[in-house]
């Protein structure tokens, strides 16, 4: 084997020197060159190529350090926004993050000489909220993006219109309740003396169930019990069976009519199943990521929903890769399965359910499904849009 062949020993150690972050005092960021040692640095800047890029930046010094600073700035920023959003940091831990990648804008050829020069800077220029501590300097993204402004007014919007809906049915209820009161006719009820003219007299009291209050009150003289009072006794008897029919008639009848509350829970029921949400992302489904952001790598992949954050943001396992990546639902769209695959519902009236995939209409762009799951299942539902389902992990 030659000296310089690719298996080597020296090689193949090398080659895993040169792996992962090396001494930052090496490194020469206009050549963008990593050396391993000093000899091999001192050796670098005795080198033509490094000698003609120190000419060519001798020429105009400023434009290369507003280059580096302004690539500095854009990749720490988009690594705070996409790492952590719009969440309150410690700055050392963002940067301590930006700095592994080994191809990093070093921080010695920008403007700011330290960190918190930098974190300071930012506050000023109003790109993120910065504070002291005494743990040290915490920064937060303030997200500016249109798209993110446009949603917050849309929430805005819906939190307001959700609360005017509740005062209408509040408002419906106090009506339905005063018309109720108004068709029922208050009785008095009225009072009468408990007399009795002998002493010896008994006194008896009825107290059956829908039996005036005038009738209750008055008093019956008995004074021995004859023949006949077998035959009054089973009259009455019979009197209160029919009174006790009739009532419990009346009662079914006031079952069959629906009140103010039945009327107003249809009509809420109604109104969810009519309902869609700019929200449609649910754990434990497949989706596609549809960005090119992200590069080639990604774009047009599958994978699962394992988290959903603020319902607008879910954390993805790639299939093929296993990598985790956090994403936008603007960023991801549905997978359709084959017929005869399980699907969630993301979006309408059936929101949540799941079931089966019977047909796909190509035309129409939507779907038929059979739900199998909730107090609906068995239900075959037609028309459902691509964009309100999935298929299942």
């Amino acid at each position: 084997m030659g000296k310089s062949d690719f298996l080597t020993p020296k090689a193949i150690a090398n080659r895993i020197k040169s792996k992962g972050l090396q001494k930052l005092r090496w490194y020469c960021q206009m050549c963008q060159k990593q050396c391993r040692d000093e000899n091999g640095f001192k050796c670098h800047c005795m080198s033509e190529s490094h000698q003609r890029q120190l000419l060519l930046a001798s020429e105009n010094p400023q434009q290369f350090m507003d280059y580096f600073s302004e690539e500095f700035r854009n990749d720490f920023l988009e690594l705070l926004r996409r790492r952590f959003g719009t969440k309150r940091v410690h700055n050392n831990i963002v940067y301590n993050e930006y700095i592994s990648h080994r191809e990093h804008i070093h921080m010695n050829a920008t403007q700011w000489e330290t960190l918190t020069d930098f974190t300071k800077w930012l506050g000023r220029e109003g790109l993120c909220k910065v504070d002291e501590t005494p743990k040290g300097w915490y920064i937060q993204y303030i997200d500016r993006d249109p798209e993110t402004i446009r949603r917050q007014l849309e929430l805005e919007k819906k939190k307001k219109q959700d609360l005017d809906d509740e005062e209408k049915t509040a408002k419906f209820i106090e009506e339905q309740v005063r018309r109720g009161l108004e068709g029922k006719e208050q009785e008095a009820p009225t009072f009468t003396e408990l007399s009795r003219e002998n002493d010896e007299e008994k006194v008896t009291f009825n107290l059956s169930k829908g039996a005036c209050s005038s009738s209750g009150a008055t008093s019956s003289k008995s004074s021995t019990l004859g023949p006949s009072a077998l035959k009054t006794i089973g009259s009455s008897a019979s009197v209160k069976r029919k009174e006790s029919a009739q009532s419990s008639a009346q009662s079914k009848e006031k079952k069959k009519k629906k009140s103010a509350l039945d009327e107003i829970m249809e009509i809420e029921e109604e109104k969810k199943r009519t309902a869609r949400t700019d929200y449609w992302l649910q754990p434990e489904i497949i989706v596609k990521i549809i960005t090119k952001k992200l590069g080639e790598k990604y774009h047009k992949k599958k994978g699962i929903v394992k988290e959903v954050i603020d319902k607008y943001t879910a954390v993805v396992k790639m299939i093929d890769s296993g990598d985790k990546l956090k994403l936008d639902q603007t960023h991801l769209e549905t997978v359709i399965p084959a017929p005869g695959k399980r699907i969630r519902v993301l979006n309408g009236g059936y929101r949540g359910n799941e079931g089966t995939l019977e047909s796909i209409n190509e035309k129409t762009f939507s779907a038929t499904i059979v739900i199998e799951t909730g107090p609906l299942k068995g239900r075959r539902v037609e028309g459902i849009q691509y964009e309100d389902f999935s298929k299942l992990a």
